[in-house]
């Protein structure tokens, strides 16, 4: 970065400057939260909390990132970058949270006060970024804002290639619109390639390792840059959505107890960290983290230590009402039903549970225990549950689409199709039922995983491989489980699925095979009927 030296203030943040009074020490963590070097026009001491907080907002830290640059308009008034930094944490390109109107119009406030203040034609260009985002503070269309900020990132990058910081914001850019593009996976690799330049430059700079691991929650890239994943990993500080991160890579290769390690670890640094502007949330980073617990405990099938979490998280209070929150209550409660073939507990999954949420806005979350609930009628034979809830479903899809939110409308369209799936097989109309669980498995291919979510409610091709054996398919179920499994390695249900279609066709031997995968991939002290199973099928063998 080609920048007088007299600009130059390097951030080696101790994690202990990222907790407030009470909150984190030094002894908890001595890794420090980056390297940050960004030139601004502002006092010595003010670019040194300046660097702070741009470290805080990468790794997304919103709420301290936002009490730090207000700390430096504190300090120096006339420091018009602060004013950026204050626009930038008010909303959260890679999460489902939308920035309210209060947010939008304080967003726009600090941008133009911002412009002000600025004196060098760089900071006008970063402050552009954020005035692409907020203009118009009453307009309701969110993509229209992160597309245009997108491509302002990518004039600010063009026009300074070599800043890093311009880099970087470019990078997440690409990323928060890749799951709207037709070329998702070219977007991940458009930004990867900016990062590993930066990361280069700065081995530890918290941009370049943040979003490299979310550049790699890509299908096809999920070993992509994994060395600089697990490095990310053994030095990431006491910040929750650090600690978090490795474990989005981690799940898609189905190493569940790395993500079970990083996750717990994360949940409690999540709660040291209160949310809310008067701080009387909790954070929703911590059911963020015990989703891909409870998610990963499955797997391995310890379903007890699946339920403490379960039990934990509904009993903890005070829990941000964020779109995250309502998606983690929900989904976790589906997961441990549907994970486990309890159709009866399925059917008691409430959809809009009573609380502080407001449910109507968060319609995937809703759509996720509406599923729940209509999956374990339509394989309990309740086909008034399974059609009330495929209603819903299809309210829910026609909602999301007139809201302009395509990625939310197609999750729960794959939703609908799988429960319509069943629904239709119940009324032995088999060719119809195969003909929609495919048309679900086709759009959950192509509609890119939301960093919100471990992975699908449960993959169409497990679906479609448990449909099959019950039409007496087994060939064709064992060829969908496979599939599952090459999407979502080490899943258990998919490997006990292609265990019992092997035995079903004859095939002993590859049946022994699965099954010798699926004891490598649960905990010995797993009671599920298809672990038992297994041990048998590997013992006769011998």
């Amino acid at each position: 970065m080609k920048i007088s030296g007299n600009l130059l203030c390097r951030a080696f943040v101790p994690i202990a400057m990222l907790a407030p009074a009470g909150g984190l020490t030094a002894q908890h963590d001595t890794h420090s939260l980056g390297t940050v070097d960004m030139a601004v026009t502002c006092s010595a001491e003010a670019k040194a909390e300046f660097n702070h907080a741009v470290a805080l907002l990468h790794h997304m830290t919103y709420p301290q990132a936002r009490t730090s640059f207000e700390k430096v308009a504190a300090m120096d008034p006339r420091c018009g970058m602060a004013q950026w930094g204050i626009a930038m944490t008010l909303f959260q390109p890679l999460w489902p949270t939308r920035p309210s109107p209060a947010d939008l119009q304080r967003g726009w406030d600090a941008t133009t006060k911002g412009m002000t203040l600025v004196s060098t034609d760089r900071e006008r260009k970063f402050l552009a970024t954020v005035e692409a985002f907020f203009r118009e503070p009453q307009s309701t269309d969110y993509w229209l804002r992160i597309r245009r900020w997108r491509d302002a990132t990518m004039g600010l990058h063009a026009a300074l290639p070599d800043d890093i910081e311009a880099g970087a914001f470019n990078a997440l850019a690409l990323l928060a619109t890749a799951p709207t593009d037709t070329t998702a996976r070219a977007s991940a690799d458009r930004a990867a390639a900016i990062l590993l330049r930066i990361h280069d430059r700065v081995p530890d700079h918290p941009g370049a390792n943040h979003y490299l691991v979310h550049s790699s929650d890509v299908t096809g890239r999920e070993r992509e840059s994994l060395d600089i994943t697990r490095k990310y990993d053994a030095v990431a500080p006491r910040n929750p959505h650090a600690l978090h991160m490795p474990t989005h890579i981690y799940t898609r290769l189905g190493e569940w107890d790395n993500s079970i390690k990083g996750n717990l670890r994360a949940a409690e640094a999540a709660l040291e960290i209160p949310a809310g502007d008067n701080g009387q949330f909790v954070w929703d980073e911590f059911p963020h983290a015990l989703e891909y617990v409870v998610y990963a405990y499955l797997q391995r099938g310890m379903d007890d230590s699946a339920a403490a979490q379960l039990r934990r998280l509904q009993s903890t209070e005070r829990l941000e009402p964020t779109f995250k929150t309502a998606f983690h209550l929900a989904s976790t409660r589906a997961r441990y039903a549907l994970e486990r073939h309890d159709w009866d507990d399925a059917m008691k999954v409430m959809p809009r549970e009573p609380g502080s949420l407001n449910w109507d806005r968060f319609a995937w979350p809703e759509a996720v225990a509406v599923f729940a609930r209509g999956m374990g009628g339509a394989r309990r034979g309740e086909n008034a549950i399974a059609t009330t809830s495929s209603a819903r479903l299809a309210a829910l899809d026609s909602s999301m689409q007139r809201a302009g939110e395509m990625l939310f409308a197609a999750n729960i369209r794959v939703l609908r199709l799988e429960l319509d799936a069943f629904r239709v097989h119940n009324a032995k109309q088999a060719d119809s039922a195969i003909a929609l669980m495919r048309m679900a498995a086709d759009l959950e291919i192509n509609t890119p995983k939301h960093a919100v979510t471990p992975a699908p409610t449960i993959p169409a091709h497990e679906w479609a491989g448990d449909l099959l054996m019950e039409l007496k398919r087994p060939a064709e179920a064992q060829a969908a489980y496979r599939r599952a499994l090459e999407f979502y390695p080490g899943r258990l249900n998919s490997l006990a699925g292609a265990m019992r279609a092997a035995q079903a066709a004859g095939q002993d031997n590859v049946a022994r095979q699965y099954a010798q995968e699926l004891l490598t991939v649960v905990h010995p002290s797993s009671r599920r009927d298809v672990v038992v199973a297994a041990r048998r099928l590997v013992s006769s063998g011998r």
